[in-house]
């Protein structure tokens, strides 16, 4: 397999609608990851089979197709009922890679790395690098669009992947629906241009439930924020629309966190970047956001040592973050990508420099972290927990993004569940994470 192509992933449902649920669940989580579907199980790199043990027919069925996904490809994962009960399949194909039953998602997916590793590309990919471990059932991310119209001299992903592409509405809150149906607590709503959702399809419209939903990122945020899950929105750039989305935030219509890659500050830094919205009035922006929704948590990433930047563009950067006081922030020193068209940039910045940027960033950054978070001790805050242990258990707030953002440890008097949401009280807090204990019992 081409190490740098995307693996393809051929996909058998069998069954009934709840399989089905399980089947768009897996495909969701795959597709996250960056595997492709594969139309046929010839040229793929694995298949899937989603079985049916419910009538012998439906075993003999199963059966049929995992012999048929094994004489095409015979790189062969097989899931659902059947599997529940997996002597029958061991016997007649020994050499599956797995067997796992229905709602076994982490399995599957475990399986599925095993075979054929998700290859991961820090400049395109969504999904940090720890997003290939196993997402825990209680979130899912739901990508709304591919591709993007954005011409970022740094980015290379248009070439790779188009310009951008957006699904129908109705397609993804239909695709939403079924995952809180099947226990989803948290959608992380992703794209590569969020805000840019449904510019291609003119806002059209797409019949959902009795009514028309517009496929514009204000519509299909307000729409999501009715199916009771926690609705993250990641990936957001500043357009003049994004203004709206915070009223659904003030309302508790979708969580208080906006995730907008800035990447700089200064304005000849981004201009070489060729970054698209204003940024000129970013922090009046910001500024009357929290006045809107005093518990707003940006998170942004940024780029230091870009080609041209100067010692008063870094200046100006730090100055920046101090008014603009970012809640959560990843930075990078600038890489060149074949391909993309800031490598014809004068001005490389070496290595030192870019490091010793870095470095000063992080530390300006550690002190605003530590303060914003301090504020919120002795506040009550909603915690979704990720892993459990003997007295404290690690969850979310909703500021924190997984993976990629701060934690609460919580203390509690009974035992708690992954996928629970909690209130905590807020004892403590350090540079990144808060910690508390459940109230009540």
């Amino acid at each position: 397999m081409d190490q740098s192509a995307a693996p393809k992933v051929s996909f058998v449902s069998l069954g009934c609608p709840k399989a089905l649920v399980d089947s768009e669940r897996i495909i969701t989580r795959l597709r996250a990851e960056g595997y492709e579907l594969a139309r046929k199980h010839d040229g793929a790199d694995l298949v899937i089979v989603n079985t049916c043990g419910f009538l012998d027919s439906a075993k003999q069925e199963s059966l049929g197709a995992i012999g048929e996904a094994m004489a095409e490809n015979g790189k062969v994962i097989v899931t659902g009922c059947m599997g529940a009960e997996p002597e029958q399949i061991e016997k007649a194909y020994p050499n599956v890679l797995s067997i796992t039953g229905p709602q076994q998602y982490e399995s599957v997916l475990e399986a599925v790395h095993r075979a054929v590793p998700p290859v991961h590309n820090p400049h395109l990919d969504l999904l940090p690098p720890q997003g290939i471990k196993l997402t825990p059932r209680h979130y899912a991310y739901l990508k709304i669009s591919e591709g993007c119209n954005n011409r970022c001299t740094f980015c290379i992903i248009p070439k790779l992947r188009g310009d951008l592409v957006s699904r129908q509405a109705n397609d993804v809150l239909r695709e939403a629906e079924r995952l809180v149906a099947a226990g989803v607590k948290e959608l992380l709503v992703v794209s590569q241009d969020t805000s840019a959702y449904g510019i291609d399809l003119k806002y059209a419209t797409s019949p959902w439930k009795d009514r028309e939903v517009r496929a514009k990122f204000y519509d299909l945020a307000r729409e999501l924020g009715e199916l009771g899950a926690w609705v993250r929105l990641q990936y957001v750039y500043p357009y003049p629309h994004v203004d709206e989305v915070i009223d659904l935030m003030s309302e508790g219509k979708v969580l208080p966190y906006l995730d907008i890659p800035f990447q700089h500050a200064s304005p000849d830094v981004l201009k070489q970047m060729r970054r698209p919205a204003a940024q000129d009035k970013t922090l009046a922006r910001i500024k009357a956001w929290r006045e809107q929704c005093p518990d707003l948590t940006l998170r942004s990433t940024f780029i230091v040592g870009f080609p041209g930047e100067t010692d008063s563009d870094f200046q100006y950067l730090l100055d920046w973050l101090d008014e603009a006081q970012i809640d959560r922030l990843g930075c990078f020193k600038y890489e060149p990508v074949a391909g993309a068209t800031s490598n014809n940039l004068e001005g490389a910045v070496p290595e030192e420099t870019k490091t010793a940027r870095w470095n000063a960033l992080m530390a300006r950054q550690k002190k605003i972290s530590a303060q914003r978070l301090k504020r919120k001790v002795g506040t009550r805050q909603q915690v979704i927990i990720d892993e459990v242990g003997p007295s404290v258990a690690k969850g979310r707030s909703k500021a924190d993004a997984p993976q990629i953002d701060g934690s609460v440890y919580v203390a509690s008097r009974r035992p708690l569940k992954v996928g629970e949401i909690v209130t905590a009280k807020i004892e403590s807090a350090d540079e990144y994470d808060l910690h508390g204990t459940v109230a009540g019992f």
